[in-house]
């Protein structure tokens, strides 16, 4: 009974001390809450090619919301009058965006993203799970997805980092 006891009152102080949307209760006040800047897609997949130029930001609010959008230069062209379809798949295949809700797992170390809308339809109810490191100004998500339906066991096994940068307050 006295071991119940004290495993309930340490899973309750767990909950409540850990702030749900920052990194961890002792990342000195750091969290992910602001938006960030893309600078870099490395590994593989979409946005690593060396002309793809992968471009956007990633906010999240205090509430517990976030969105994100990314688009790739690689083959985007500009749009002469309303485009071609071929100009649409073109533009729509260059383009990435979704928002949702999130939390944060400090002791796993991940970022979970709920998608509650997306420009890629089939994305809506899923969820995305980052590991993640953040150092100074900036934060790289590991793509915990391992392509199969499944996730990867650690951050050291992913094969595919996404990079942010703190954008700074307007003053």
């Amino acid at each position: 009974m006295k071991h119940s006891l004290r495993l309930l009152v340490w899973l309750l102080f767990i909950v409540f001390t850990v702030p749900s949307y920052g990194i961890a209760a002792d990342d000195g006040g750091a969290s992910i809450v602001g938006t960030w800047r893309l600078v870099a897609i490395e590994g593989t997949g979409r946005g690593t090619r060396p002309n793809d130029h992968p471009f956007g930001v990633i906010t999240y609010d205090d509430t517990g919301h976030m969105a994100v959008q990314m688009a790739y230069e690689s083959s985007r062209r500009p749009l002469v009058g309303s485009g071609t379809d071929r100009d649409k798949a073109a533009a729509y295949d260059t383009y990435g965006a979704y928002f949702g809700t999130y939390s944060v797992d400090a002791v796993r170390g991940t970022v979970t993203h709920r998608i509650d809308g997306s420009l890629n339809a089939a994305d809506v109810g899923t969820t995305l799970v980052r590991f993640f490191e953040l150092r100074g100004n900036r934060v790289t998500y590991f793509v915990a997805e391992d392509g199969r339906g499944g996730l990867y066991p650690s951050k050291e096994a992913t094969v595919r980092r996404v990079i942010w940068e703190r954008v700074a307050p307007r003053r």
